[in-house]
């Protein structure tokens, strides 16, 4: 990750105080964030998912490469120094090793993601009815954005 930090020598930093929301759910800042230091929390509808303070460790990366809302909040927890990359589809596109770099950490997640909802789709199968739930969560989130949709117009 320290590569990363190389790439964005020169860039400007910018510093955020602690409680500082970054990235708010929802939200359609489209930037790209790479850590320089400090600490932040990743939370999904208030429950944290993830800390983060790794010095090149990067957020926003979803909601840049998909162009959708952010799925989570981002929030210092301490003074943070990062480079926030505001043309982040240009520079993922004239970077190709952070592109390739940013991939595997994907890949990487998506890889615990699907081991974790299997492992609960094996726990919960035949145990209780509103359990069931669980495969359901899981079919939804297998499917494309616009298999969904096309599912909700032929109900």
């Amino acid at each position: 990750m320290s590569d990363i930090l190389e790439y964005c020598k020169g860039r400007e930093t910018v510093t955020f105080k602690p409680g500082h929301v970054m990235i708010t759910e929802g939200g359609h800042e489209g930037k790209l964030f790479v850590l320089v230091e400090g600490q932040v929390e990743v939370l999904r509808k208030d429950t944290q998912v993830s800390y983060i303070d790794e010095p090149g460790s990067i957020f926003g990366e979803m909601a840049v490469l998909l162009d959708m809302p952010a799925s989570a909040t981002v929030k210092a927890l301490s003074a943070v120094k990062c480079y926030v990359i505001d043309d982040a589809i240009t520079f993922l596109g004239g970077r190709p090793e952070i592109a390739l770099y940013v991939a595997t950490l994907l890949a990487r997640r998506l890889y615990y993601t699907t081991s974790y909802l299997v492992d609960l789709q094996q726990q919960s199968e035949g145990k209780r009815d509103d359990l069931d739930l669980v495969d359901k969560i899981l079919a939804q989130l297998v499917e494309k954005p616009d298999d969904a949709r096309h599912a909700k117009r032929r109900k």
